[in-house]
């Protein structure tokens, strides 16, 4: 998938926001494809509150699909976990819970006493999680991320901020949508911890009033005002939509249902080209039993596009190199398909070798530059009358 330049896709303005915006930075992105419906201050980075937790829940799903933790493991609770303050499940040092217990603790209620024992439990201690934390969000190229707690509770002072953007907390929310059970736990309204004793309230309140959400992540502090990272998914589209700096929590959700809404009823998804269909454009091969290749899509080429739209799409074939030496296997790279939106540039796919093209063999190399020189000579024949020497 191109990692298209935000500026490059006039998002804001085929979106028809609010004349002012009310929350610091915005985003809307469309999972399948990663594409950017909606912008405002993308890069910015803001303090984020508990949406680092975000990380950890992906850090640990992680370490579980591996198989390097199981969610049946017992996680014992320590003295610095059980003293940790704000939203929280009130663990007791020295007691003992399921992971799965606690990563529903993070996921429903933000319980920031579960993200320390549960990253002592994975990282061996909070910081080596943070650690963790970091590494995976440079790997994902979240370039205006850095975390310093697992947790995202304001820092002391003098002690950095969380921090992350729109755009960074999009590219992270695409990697929790992959798994299910997140999607299950963040669709969960309410459950319970503590064998019943205590009751798990999800703060996201989209869940209640917002048909077809089911996550990610609420946060909220003084400095970091109201943020949430919502995800919700209809007629086999789903949609993320990032919200940071709201003035208040009901701003902040109806701004993100307001996202959602505009990319549910204003795009839609267009099949520009399918897996194994053929590209226009060709690629010349030198020395081959066959003079040229026809390159075919590697995979399918999507785009949302504003409802009516689609008449607008074009694709360029842009080939790698103009000619390629035989032998060319099958699946050789070719060059690119682009795929423009009204001549801007969206997204691009590989072009391929549907099929393999052997080398020919030395008689009939020999013979093609033969013809080649007899066609030549034939050429200058007739182009040179008066039968001066080539």
């Amino acid at each position: 998938m191109l990692s298209v330049p935000l500026e490059t896709l006039g998002a804001s303005k085929r979106g028809h926001p609010p004349a002012a915006h009310r929350y610091q930075a915005a985003l809307l992105m469309e999972n399948e494809t990663g594409q950017v419906l909606f912008v405002h201050e993308p890069q910015q980075p803001w303090p984020t509150a508990s949406l680092t937790k975000m990380m950890l829940m992906l850090i640990v799903t992680e370490k579980v699909k591996e198989g390097r933790r199981r969610l049946t493991d017992p996680v014992l609770v320590s003295r610095r976990a059980s003293q940790i303050g704000g939203s929280q499940v009130y663990l007791r040092e020295g007691e003992t819970f399921p992971l799965e217990a606690l990563m529903k603790a993070i996921v429903i209620h933000s319980a920031n006493d579960a993200c320390v024992a549960v990253a002592e439990h994975v990282a061996g201690s909070a910081e080596g999680m943070v650690e963790l934390m970091n590494q995976r969000a440079t790997a994902l190229g979240m370039k205006n991320t850095h975390y310093h707690s697992v947790h995202g509770l304001p820092p002391e002072p003098g002690q950095p901020e969380d921090l992350s953007s729109a755009h960074d907390l999009a590219i992270l929310a695409r990697q929790l949508v992959r798994y299910p059970q997140l999607l299950r736990w963040g669709a969960t309204v309410e459950d319970s911890f503590r064998d019943g004793k205590f009751q798990l309230l999800n703060t996201n309140k989209l869940l209640l009033s917002y048909p077809g959400v089911d996550g990610i992540k609420t946060g909220f502090y003084g400095k970091a005002g109201h943020n949430i990272v919502a995800t919700a998914s209809r007629r086999g589209v789903r949609l993320i939509a990032v919200i940071l700096g709201a003035p208040s929590s009901a701003i902040r959700f109806s701004e993100a249902a307001r996202l959602l809404t505009l990319g549910f009823n204003g795009y839609e998804r267009v099949m520009v080209i399918r897996r194994g269909a053929l590209v226009e454009g060709q690629v010349q091969v030198i020395d081959g039993k066959r003079g040229i290749i026809q390159p075919v899509a590697a995979r399918d080429g999507v785009l949302f596009v504003p409802k009516g739209q689609a008449k607008k799409i074009t694709t360029t074939f842009i080939p790698a190199a103009p000619s390629l030496p035989a032998p060319v296997p099958q699946g050789k790279r070719l060059g690119t398909v682009r795929i423009s939106l009204d001549g801007h540039p969206q997204t691009e796919i590989a072009a391929i070798a549907a099929e393999e093209v052997p080398r020919s063999s030395l008689l009939w190399r020999l013979l093609v530059k033969l013809w080649h020189r007899l066609k030549g000579l034939f050429d200058w024949y007739v182009g040179n009358p008066e039968g001066k020497a080539p």
